[in-house]
């Protein structure tokens, strides 16, 4: 789209009229003889030169106002308009903590074609449906089992985290489970982010046997840089051992850090929870909008260059013409049977 960026300077289009009308050009006078028949004379020899006279007031006329339109065309800043270009920002960080640890591999899940499957196999399925949802968020996959270990950093690019999700191994993290280092990792991952919302969701199975700093503390340390975090409990809350489900412990780092709790006992379950915390955790993309805009200024600079430029050669051409013509012999004489003046070459 063309458009003027100072449209106003228009309104300075009728200024060499007015200083033309009101401070008119000085007169001089000169020396001169009166003879009674100078009116005549002048009238003849202008009707000698009827064309060059027009092209003259034509070109003291037409040409300085196109220049001056054309300068003020420059000054106004013309520009064409590029369509507009949308960039959209996220304003949350979700980092996803997937627990690997050996009980994921237990087959007490059931997909949607009757068939068993594994915890993880299970998260995967569901998570991957959550994450293409997630359009608009920076999401990040921090997977843990004896220790934490990033997988994903945090990108817009879902499809690649979600491939990463599907490439990951029961065990390739260790056997135990090293929950509260997998929150410690998350809270230093968060440190470089600029959004204004920051989420964790961790899933786990079991209860912490291998982390340094308990899960409790380490969402204490999350709620005091405003990171909040779900927890999703899933498997058979009545396993006894190393692998039982500590449930408690994951409530309480929810009411801590200012999340929520959840179980799963099955896909469906599973299915739910994420469904909610989708809810919950609303989607907000901050959209900015620029339109490039290129400048047009230096074409209607060309247009004055090429008419000055013009005005010149048909001032020197002119010139030349009227030299030639005041050589030429001319003899002003009166008809002795009309009693005209005529001019005689």
């Amino acid at each position: 789209m063309f458009a003027f960026a100072y449209p106003w300077i228009f309104a300075l289009l009728p200024v060499p009229w007015l200083v033309r009308y009101f401070l008119p050009a000085r007169e001089s006078s000169g020396v001169a003889v009166r003879v009674p028949f100078g009116e005549r004379l002048t009238a003849v020899m202008r009707n000698q030169a009827p064309v060059a006279a027009a092209v003259r007031q034509s070109r003291q006329l037409l040409l300085p106002a196109l220049i001056w339109g054309l300068v003020l065309c420059g000054l106004a800043r013309p520009q064409w308009i590029e369509p507009p270009v949308v960039k959209e920002e996220p304003t949350r960080d979700l980092l996803l903590l997937v627990d690997l640890s050996s009980s994921m591999d237990e087959k007490d899940f059931v997909n949607p074609a009757g068939k068993a499957i594994t915890r993880l196999e299970a998260v995967k399925e569901v998570l991957g449906d959550f994450l293409v949802r997630r359009k608009g968020d920076r999401v990040g996959l921090v997977v843990f089992g004896s220790a934490p270990y990033l997988q994903a950093p945090f990108s817009t690019d879902l499809s690649l985290v979600r491939t990463l999700l599907d490439e990951c191994q029961v065990g390739m993290a260790g056997p135990q489970t090293a929950f509260g280092d997998a929150i410690g990792l998350g809270v230093n991952l968060f440190q470089e982010s600029k959004v204004p919302a920051k989420t964790m969701i961790a899933l786990t199975d079991g209860n912490d046997t291998k982390s340094q700093v308990p899960p409790v503390e380490a969402a204490r340390i999350a709620a005091q840089r405003e990171i909040r975090i779900h927890t999703v409990a899933m498997g058979d809350p009545t396993t006894a051992g190393e692998d039982k489900l500590d449930a408690e412990t994951l409530k309480e780092v929810a009411r801590v850090a200012h999340g929520s709790y959840f179980f799963a006992g099955d896909r469906k379950q599973l299915e739910q929870i994420y469904e909610e915390l989708d809810q919950i955790e609303t989607r907000e993309v901050k959209t900015i909008s620029h339109r490039p805009r290129r400048d047009l200024y230096y074409y209607f600079l060309l247009g004055v260059l090429f008419l000055s430029l013009l005005e010149k050669t048909l001032v020197v051409f002119h010139s030349r013409k009227e030299s030639t013509l005041k050589q030429e012999t001319a003899e002003v004489r009166v008809n002795p049977a009309s009693g005209q003046l005529e001019v005689v070459s």
